[in-house]
């Protein structure tokens, strides 16, 4: 296993407590408890304070205009300020229930993301983290999936519109990045890689290795659709055999990245079984990739994760802490005055270090290839339809 990267560099987290208005209420998984516990939990660990830290900004309309729709703008604007659904613009679901304020909410989102985006292009900041954000499910004219405004493909366009020639967009939450995927799938300036739990068994029921790029993006869009029970050896074997060498090809010049942490085996949303030891050995290659491709421009973004007191800190205080350039050893014990919170506040019993004890160590794809396994079988899969649209060799 190699060691965590470690690099100086002006990091920044782009963060206000006025960001959590952005809830479904009490009863909703996506609860915005996920962030304060984060936050709370890398401040007592010392992280933040390796970090700068920027108020969050509201994106205006034209900026939101950039990948939604006028028409529904306006519907989550009147949504937010009626309290009525509008179903046919996704508003008022089980999973998108309308809340006052919605509009003003998810634009503070939009805002945060885009700053962390000019933080990053302007040079102020070498990487920029919002774990509010990583929505990508929206879509031009509909919320989908907890998601009411796209702030990642609305940053992506940000940096577009600024003059950034390649963007590389990597997706490791657990549910394909199929908003992100589609604002940008016939743009052959991005390349969007999402690696989840296959849409055979799981929302949005979309990103397979066929879903490749449009007619004018051949290769634009990268999906390895893994099978369920898949734990941290064959997801890093996964993400190992197809993403470092797919970013390398298109050579970005940022990049930027989404960290739903729901890939966690106590997540209640999904079926992979990754352990807080995979996810931070994702972050921290991902990291490492920025350093080697873009010279460490990274824009990083939270996204899903439901177990809200056992993984979600813990996972994303590891990425804020490698984002510093600090990252934590996993055997460190979290704080006993954040136990103590979780406690009294929510009466769970919270994680006592910041590791699940695990060595996250996987079989690398050069080893060979069992076509008897599902999982190789979806790696191959996506090598063999997208490598050579890369000018790479599919094969081992």
């Amino acid at each position: 296993m190699q060691r965590a990267f470690e690099c100086t560099g002006p990091s920044t987290v782009v963060f206000d407590q006025s960001l959590t208005e952005y809830d479904f209420g009490p009863e909703h998984p996506m609860t915005p408890a996920r962030v304060d516990l984060t936050m709370r939990l890398a401040d007592e660990l010392g992280v933040l304070g390796g970090m700068h830290r920027v108020a969050a900004p509201i994106a205006d309309l034209d900026l939101l205009a950039t990948v939604h729709e006028p028409a529904y703008i306006e519907a989550v604007e009147r949504a937010g300020e009626t309290g009525v659904a509008d179903i046919a613009h996704g508003l008022g679901t089980e999973d998108d229930p309308v809340f006052r304020g919605m509009h003003r909410a998810s634009a503070h989102i939009v805002g945060a993301s885009v700053e962390a985006a000019r933080l990053v292009h302007s040079g102020r900041s070498l990487h920029a983290v919002n774990l509010m954000g990583g929505l990508h499910h929206a879509m031009p004219g509909r919320a989908s999936g907890f998601c009411i405004y796209n702030d990642v493909a609305a940053a992506i366009q940000w940096l577009l519109d600024h003059g950034e020639e390649r963007i590389a967009y990597v997706d490791v939450d657990v549910h394909h990045g199929d908003g992100v995927e589609r604002a940008f799938y016939n743009d052959p300036r991005v390349l969007t890689i999402s690696v989840h739990e296959t849409g055979q068994l799981l929302f949005p029921g979309t990103g397979f290795p066929e879903d490749n790029g449009g007619p004018d993006a051949p290769g634009s869009a990268v999906n390895i659709a893994l099978p369920p029970g898949t734990a941290d050896s064959g997801w890093l074997r996964a993400f190992h055999a197809v993403v470092p060498e797919l970013v390398r090809a298109f050579r970005p010049t940022i990049l930027v990245t989404q960290h739903g942490c729901d890939s966690h085996t106590q997540d209640p949303l999904a079926h992979l079984m990754l352990t807080v030891d995979g996810q931070r050995a994702a972050y921290d290659e991902l990291h490492r990739l920025a350093h080697e491709v873009t010279g460490g421009r990274w824009l990083a973004t939270g996204g899903g994760g439901y177990a809200v007191v056992e993984v979600v800190p813990r996972a994303w205080t590891h990425l804020l802490a490698i984002a510093a350039g600090h990252p934590i050893a996993p055997e460190t014990e979290t704080p006993e005055a954040w136990r103590e919170y979780i406690l009294h506040l929510r009466g769970e019993v919270a994680p006592a270090r910041m590791t699940d004890g695990r060595a996250p160590l996987y079989r690398d794809w050069r080893e060979g290839y069992d076509p008897d396994t599902w999982l190789d079988r979806a790696v191959h899969a996506t090598r063999k339809t997208l490598f050579p649209l890369h000018g790479l060799d599919p094969m081992p």
